[in-house]
């Protein structure tokens, strides 16, 4: 079909900026680019947004209500930006099942029945998601408070900071980032 002139786009292609999509529908309309996850296919979900210049705040009312309805929204001023947000919110469901997915097999690996273990990870998690959520409290704050000095948690906590985990997850959004970024001067998708 065709778009009518200040008929609002709403993008959810990783990697085409809004003039590249402008300019596919013509001179002066109304783009707006997001990045929901995979969390908004149960009303969890987190959607970046950058408004193109063609958009007034009735565009932005409109994106905010179509991906409110999937969970929360926030804006970004700069596009450029966009490549962080996937790396962060669009490809982070895959780090928390990945970390969750470790978690069950240490767990097995060390002598928990597979079912047990499985178990233990998801409920860990989603707990802790939560209490995130609910707590208003930083990550940092609640991980120092459940981290008792010379405790289980803390003997855990130092392995994974002396094998550079926060290191390591910084290459890994830097890597989704890139990636983003070339997807973005090749014109290809995700």
């Amino acid at each position: 079909g065709q778009v009518s002139r200040g008929q609002l786009t709403l993008s959810i292609a990783a990697g085409i900026p809004v003039a590249r999509i402008a300019a596919a529908l013509g001179a002066d309309r109304p783009v707006v680019r997001a990045m929901p996850n995979t969390p908004a296919l149960i009303g969890l979900g987190v959607a970046g947004l950058f408004a193109g210049p063609g958009c007034h705040a009735r565009h932005r009312r409109a994106a905010e209500w179509v991906l409110g309805a999937a969970g929360e929204t926030v804006w970004i001023d700069d596009e450029s930006l966009m490549d962080v947000v996937t790396a962060i919110s669009g490809s982070g469901p895959a780090y928390y099942f990945a970390l969750t997915e470790a978690l069950r097999e240490a767990g097995a690996a060390l002598g928990l029945p597979a079912d047990v273990a499985a178990k233990l990870a998801l409920h860990t998690a989603h707990g802790a998601g939560a209490m995130l959520a609910r707590a208003g409290l930083d990550a940092s704050e609640l991980r120092r408070r459940v981290t008792s000095p010379g405790g289980t948690t803390e003997a855990a906590l130092a392995t994974l900071t002396a094998a550079g985990f926060s290191d390591l997850i910084g290459q890994a959004v830097a890597a989704a980032t890139r990636r983003g970024r070339e997807l973005a001067t090749t014109g290809a998708g995700p």
